[in-house]
């Protein structure tokens, strides 16, 4: 798998990731224990886009 296409499916992940939290985040009954660990997920994938974004202007 490319770079490119890695980054993609990462940022895909990413907005779904946003998606769910906002849809979860504004259901009466949510669990904020999974709130987090969703919120703690969409981070890991920001913080792994970056970087492979800043690897990438290096190559």
């Amino acid at each position: 798998m490319s770079i490119d296409s890695h980054l993609a499916e990462l940022e895909r992940r990413h907005e779904a990731l946003s998606r769910e939290i906002d849809q979860a985040a504004n259901h009466p009954s949510a669990d904020t224990l999974e709130l987090a660990a969703m919120k703690r997920r969409k981070l890991q994938l920001k913080d792994e886009i970056a970087r492979l974004k800043g690897n990438s202007t290096v190559h």
